[in-house]
């Protein structure tokens, strides 16, 4: 069974993946908040067999059992239909204003789930089915009484931790709020990974034309397009530097497929698709060019103020040093020869040689590539 399961996670898109590392917490919250209460519960009945403030019955080995289940699925539902529609919906909206909403949104679905949970446990704890008419007048004594609305507050608390977890998620990057959590670079760390610096073109001449309110707006929509394309080849977004975006791949995942040429290629792609709408409202399509190398990397958490995650070593002024030179040789794309030999190119990718290029600062010079997708 576990090789089955190893097996279906390898064949899930990383689209795919990216949704299901993001549902998982609610899950998890769900259940953690619903032990904590099931456990405060237990405090505050004891040893009897109903609930003081209702009369219903209580039995705290079924009620645990079922209300873990059923509180666990919940999460997991509420995570799913909050990353699939929900999120989508209210993306625009501010941080605090969006949580504010959601959670409104998800009362009635608070409202409609405690209904749900009291008719099941009440039907078994009677021993009777659900729509026995005193499984209905507990129901009715449940929603009349104080206990219903402090679990309504309660679940509304849950709702609330898990918006502001999966916003804070969104703002910081997935992987490093999860590597926070974790601690997996609390203590420096060396691996290999594969950077992609890629430069918007002509971006002064733009911002200077457009106006800097303008240009900032075309930027939000320039770094939308492109984001599908990095999640499509699992990509890590690293950094946004002004116009520039630096995005990096754990080696094993970057060259597994090409996937770091393909994200190149795909960003080209999605805004060749978009350029009616970037015409249409900004007046200019904007183009860009990127550099890639691969190589060793320290990578830790730093800070005190500000904590955050980041990547030191030689590749990444190399890799920048690489993208600098597109201007140069005249092309959008340039790969080092360290990342070209790792690389498995088939019949899909045309490669030229540029030779080898003193890079600002090296003493070393290094083979460059430039690279083209063929289409058909």
């Amino acid at each position: 069974m576990p090789d089955e399961i190893i097996y279906i996670y390898y064949m899930l898109t990383p689209r795919i993946k990216r949704a299901v590392y993001r549902i998982i917490p609610f899950g998890l919250i769900w259940f953690v908040f619903g032990a904590i209460y099931l456990l405060l519960e237990k405090g505050i009945v004891g040893d009897l067999d109903y609930y003081p403030s209702t009369g219903n019955p209580y039995d705290f080995e079924n009620n645990t059992l079922i209300s873990l289940i059923l509180i666990t699925i919940s999460g997991f539902l509420v995570g799913a239909f909050e990353v699939l529609f929900l999120n989508k919906l209210f993306i625009k909206s501010g941080f605090g204003r969006k949580i504010v909403l959601k959670i409104l949104v998800y009362g009635v679905t608070m409202i409609a789930f405690l209904v749900m949970l009291t008719i099941i446990v009440n039907s078994i704890e009677l021993e009777t089915n659900v729509f026995d008419p005193q499984v209905r007048a507990n129901l009715w004594t449940f929603l009349s009484s104080f206990t219903f609305w402090s679990v309504e507050l309660y679940i509304a608390a849950i709702v609330g931790v898990s918006l502001f977890y999966a916003e804070v998620s969104d703002n910081l990057g997935q992987s490093v709020l999860h590597n926070f959590f974790l601690g997996k670079y609390h203590r420096p760390i060396e691996e290999e990974r594969i950077f992609m610096f890629l430069d918007m073109k002509s971006s002064t001449t733009i911002a200077e034309s457009l106006g800097h309110v303008t240009y900032f707006e075309m930027l939000k929509s320039y770094y939308a397009d492109l984001s599908d394309a990095v999640i499509q080849y699992s990509g890590e977004i690293y950094q946004y530097v002004g116009d520039e975006i630096v995005v990096s791949w754990q080696l094993s995942d970057g060259i597994h497929n090409n996937n770091c040429l393909k994200c190149f290629f795909a960003m080209k792609e999605s805004l060749a698709t978009q350029s009616e709408k970037y015409q249409a409202k900004f007046g200019v399509l904007p183009t860009f060019k990127a550099g890639f190398h691969c190589g060793s990397v320290t990578t830790g958490e730093i800070g005190v103020i500000k904590k955050d995650i980041i990547f030191t070593g030689d590749v990444l002024n190399t890799t920048a040093r690489i993208q600098g030179l597109c201007n140069t040789h005249k092309v959008d794309i340039l790969l080092s020869s360290n990342l070209k030999v790792k690389l498995n190119l088939d019949s899909e990718f045309q490669l030229r040689s540029l030779g080898r290029n003193k890079l600002r600062g090296k003493i070393e010079k290094i083979e460059l590539f430039t690279i083209r997708q063929v289409v058909g």
